[in-house]
C-alpha cells in the first residue's frame, strides 16, 4: 500500500494504457507517482486457527451452573456464560458447556 505525501489518502493504481506506463495517483489531490520497478503480489494470506472463546478447558468449570437440557446427551445441566459478542443494542450470545464428564458438548443461544 502507498500512500500520497502530500495529503496521506491511498493511492489508487492506473493501469498501463498506450504509451503510458503503469503508475500510482492520488484521488484527491494532482500527485502521481510512476511505478519504477515491477509490482509483484508479495502477500500470501494465511488462514487463522479458530481458538476456542474460552481458552482454557477448565474455565468452565468455575462458571455457574443452570438448568438446561444438553442437546446431544439430554442432560438437565450444563455450565454457562455470557457475552456481548454483538452491537449494544442487541441481546447478550449466552455460551453452554454440558455438566456431563462424558458429554462436555458447547453450544450458544444468541
Amino acid at each position: 500500500m502507498e500512500f500520497c505525501p502530500g495529503c496521506g489518502m491511498l493511492l489508487q493504481i492506473q493501469p498501463a494504457t498506450g504509451g503510458n506506463r503503469l503508475r500510482f495517483y492520488c484521488p484527491t489531490c494532482p500527485y502521481v507517482c510512476p511505478v519504477k520497478n515491477k509490482i509483484v503480489k508479495k502477500a500470501r494470506l494465511v488462514k487463522k486457527e479458530v481458538e476456542p472463546i474460552f481458552s482454557d478447558s477448565d474455565a468452565m468449570k468455575n462458571a455457574p451452573k443452570t438448568t438446561t437440557t444438553c442437546p446431544r446427551c439430554q442432560n438437565g445441566e450444563a455450565y454457562y456464560r455470557q457475552m456481548q459478542i454483538r452491537s449494544a443494542d442487541e441481546p447478550m450470545s449466552t455460551f453452554y458447556k454440558c455438566c456431563r464428564e462424558e458429554c462436555q458438548f458447547d453450544w450458544r443461544e444468541d
